[in-house]
């Protein structure tokens, strides 16, 4: 397969003739164009309309939200407090030493075969 010339290797007269060809090919398009009836470019997307009643749906949403927001901001109680973290379990001692029972016991196991990683 043949490569394509730059610009930059191309004589004045092949340029002469490609900007030829190029204003051809616009005149051509548009031509086509007004035979089909086209009024804008062919990549245009129709616009998404949406219903009254689903922008108010979503602002009602919105506000919401917000208020729930500003809620949990200013510490008030209400609906903003369900959605509150719980509080942080704590383990207790005896399931604490038991870890730690077993965390010794690996590393005597490592200890023993003369390792220093687990």
């Amino acid at each position: 397969m043949r490569s394509m010339n730059t610009i930059t290797s191309l004589t004045p007269q092949q340029l002469r003739q490609a900007a030829g060809i190029k204003e051809k090919i616009a005149e051509l398009e548009k031509q086509l164009a007004s035979l089909l009836g086209s009024t804008g470019s062919a990549e245009s997307k129709p616009t998404r309309t949406r219903s009254a009643a689903a922008k108010a749906a979503t602002s009602a949403k919105m506000k919401a939200a917000w208020a729930r927001r500003k809620a949990l901001a200013l510490g008030k109680p209400g609906k903003a407090a369900k959605s509150a973290k719980q509080p942080k379990r704590k383990m207790s001692a005896a399931a604490k030493a038991k870890i730690s029972q077993a965390a010794k016991a690996r590393w005597a196991k490592v200890k023993a075969a003369g390792q220093s990683k687990l």
